[in-house]
């Protein structure tokens, strides 16, 4: 049966539904031996001869889902020009080829998702299903009732304004805040974003919970394969939600 060409490259474990746009548009994938970089192109996976790079792409046929706790310093990406480490280092026992269930920037930490469930990837990131992500971030200094306020009701920031979080104050110290946000959006570097447009030095950020997931007892860098009680409930928590 014939299908979109990045969703065929989704399936096959190359990477998200919009990375494998990307691939496409770059013109480094040939069905039948012809380069193809329309976004609408259509084939049969199991007709057509499909290569990237030159090499064959099949689809999948064991799924994994991962759960990784990132620690800081590593990108979110699989491979990296500049030869900054990337998570997919730190899976050592993994053979299958997995990409991560959106992003986490260099400097954050936490609860990170990879799959090579294209179709399950996609189903998590997109922005309509909602799904909740709570971050603790650790602030120089004291946070006001007005900060606090502004962060919960929304934002503007370059690219719009954020949706309404949910804002608590985790403990304090002299020095410091500790604050849990919680959010449902995806956006590039959002809470730090969000944070620096009420005037908040951001010293940590860590996502401690995705949805019903929490790291437990996942100390950073380690990983584990989730339950199938656990990637059924993400999928069902991944529909989208009645206005």
């Amino acid at each position: 049966m014939q299908e979109r060409l990045q969703k065929i490259l989704s399936a096959a474990g190359v990477a998200s539904r919009r990375e494998a746009e990307k691939i496409i548009a770059s013109g480094r994938v040939c069905v039948n031996g012809v380069s193809v970089s329309e976004m609408g192109f259509r084939a049969d996976p199991d007709k057509d001869t499909i290569t990237l790079d030159g090499k064959p792409v099949r689809p999948e046929r064991d799924k994994i889902y991962i759960m990784l706790n990132k620690p800081a310093g590593y990108v979110t990406t699989m491979k990296d020009p500049q030869g900054r480490l990337i998570v997919r280092d730190l899976l050592k026992d993994v053979q299958e080829r997995v990409y991560p269930v959106g992003r986490l920037d260099y400097n954050t930490e936490g609860l990170l998702l990879l799959t090579n469930d294209g179709e399950w990837a996609n189903t998590l990131a997109h922005p309509r299903h909602e799904v909740d992500k709570e971050y603790l971030v650790r602030l120089r200094g004291r946070i006001s009732r007005e900060q606090i306020a502004s962060l919960s009701e929304g934002v503007d920031l370059e690219d719009g304004r954020t949706s309404p979080a949910v804002v608590k104050v985790v403990r304090e110290s002299e020095n410091n805040t500790w604050i849990s946000v919680t959010i449902h959006e995806g956006r590039y570097r959002q809470v730090r974003r969000m944070c620096e447009a009420v005037n908040i030095q951001v010293v940590r950020l860590k996502r401690s919970r995705y949805a019903f997931l929490d790291l437990g007892n996942l100390k950073p860098g380690q990983y584990r394969r989730l339950t199938g009680d656990e990637i059924s409930g993400l999928m069902k928590i991944g529909r989208p939600r009645k206005k």
